[in-house]
């Protein structure tokens, strides 16, 4: 299980995360993520956040930990994945 995570946002990163989460042509992922870390930052639990969002646990987890190692910019950009390669039968389909 996992303990609570507690952590405090800076002045201008609040100011920035404000800025994103009111925007009002913000993607909304990145308004959700925003969000998450604003009431994260508030002192508002897990279930708490789960509720308010409607996202998973492990969602808001991920967003969490991705503000506390990379920053805002870690909320605004997508992780690169791996392209998917297709097998056999996908090929034989695509053709």
């Amino acid at each position: 299980m996992r303990t609570g995570i507690s952590f405090s946002v800076s002045s201008r990163d609040r100011s920035r995360l404000e800025a994103v989460f009111s925007h009002p042509s913000s993607p909304q992922k990145h308004v959700r993520r925003c969000r998450i870390v604003l009431l994260s930052a508030d002192g508002a639990g897990t279930t708490s956040i789960m509720a308010t969002t409607a996202n998973s646990k492990t969602c808001v987890w991920r967003w969490q930990e991705r503000f506390l190692a990379e920053g805002l910019e870690g909320l605004l950009r997508e992780k690169t994945r791996r392209g998917e390669l297709l097998g056999r039968r996908t090929r034989r389909w695509a053709k």
